[in-house]
């Protein structure tokens, strides 16, 4: 590993971990990006790695909350359930390869674009509710339930936890106050991140050395967070972090348009062998073909073998 990789990736994990302690969210929105354009890996690579750092930068976050008593089962239960049914079936399609690399990243960059909108608006702790009230609004239940299918799909297709997604429900649609609202996130990051990758089908095998610079930052990163939170202004980290993820959507928008031309002409831009051609994936190599034996070659309408021509 280069050591220009390990100050990145290190410095990312350090981020992520302090965005996960201080807001119970969002910090994961930005690992994709991270591993696909910094570290230069493929989304077959990155989307497990994610799922997997993810999981365990959450799960040590999450201890607090739970000594403390921050979490809330009704409101999980509702989220909770339909967004392992999103994870399932967004990381079946990926298994699969219904869904090629750049539509993958576009739909990170589109998701990431949703989520700095949405942190922009006026800050959801300003006007937290001191109690749950699930079920006082029309339909939030309902809603509270699609919100949790959105992001189970969003988890399982490009690899982030969707904490920005699930605190924003948590306060607007089931009335929790905001460290009630954090806890829950991390705990239901953890859970739809292990169904995610369970789904998925294959771990992360050539780029897991790149997961300890990730975990021994995050680490860092989460006992400053843990430490500076009350002493920081919800709404400007909010504002702050928004204007990362719309870094992290431009990237992110950019790099699925490259790939896109990157694809060879003609071929399916959903199969197997096109999503490995020409990706870039760690320590800088692809996977081009390297005889015309390898090549890839249009599908054929019948399983009968053709004898070739002399």
């Amino acid at each position: 590993m280069e050591p220009a990789t390990l100050v990145v990736l290190t410095a990312g994990g350090g981020l992520i971990g302090f965005l996960l302690s201080v807001l119970g969210a969002g910090g994961s929105i930005l690992l994709l990006p991270l591993l696909v354009s910094g570290a230069g890996l493929s989304t077959r690579e990155a989307v497990p790695l994610s799922l997997l750092v993810v999981m365990l930068l959450a799960l040590g976050n999450l201890g607090p909350y739970l000594r403390r008593g921050q979490f809330a089962v009704i409101p999980a239960i509702i989220l909770g359930m339909p967004a392992l049914a999103g994870s399932w079936i967004g990381g079946s399609w990926v298994r699969a390869g219904y869904l090629s690399e750049p539509v993958e990243l576009g739909v990170f960059a589109v998701a990431a674009l949703v989520a700095s909108w949405l942190l922009t608006r006026r800050s959801a702790s300003h006007a937290a509710p001191t109690q749950m009230q699930i079920g006082s609004r029309p339909g939030s239940i309902l809603l509270l339930a699609i919100q949790g299918v959105l992001v189970g799909l969003l988890t399982g297709i490009a690899g982030v936890g969707g904490g920005f997604a699930i605190v924003p429900a948590l306060v607007l649609l089931a009335g929790l106050p905001m460290q009630l609202a954090c806890g829950t996130s991390l705990l239901l990051i953890v859970v739809n991140a292990l169904v995610a990758l369970v789904a998925l089908g294959h771990w992360p095998q050539q780029s897991l050395p790149l997961m300890l610079p990730l975990l021994l930052g995050g680490a860092v990163g989460a006992a400053l967070g843990q430490r500076m939170a009350p002493h920081l202004s919800d709404r400007r980290l909010r504002q702050g972090f928004a204007a990362l993820l719309l870094g992290s959507a431009l990237l992110s928008g950019f790099e699925a348009l490259r790939r896109q031309s990157d694809l060879p002409t003609g071929a399916n831009p959903h199969s197997n062998s096109t999503r490995q051609a020409g990706r870039p994936v760690e320590g800088g190599h692809d996977f081009k073909a390297t005889s015309s034996a390898q090549q890839l070659r249009p599908f054929p309408l019948t399983s009968r073998r053709i004898p070739s021509r002399s």
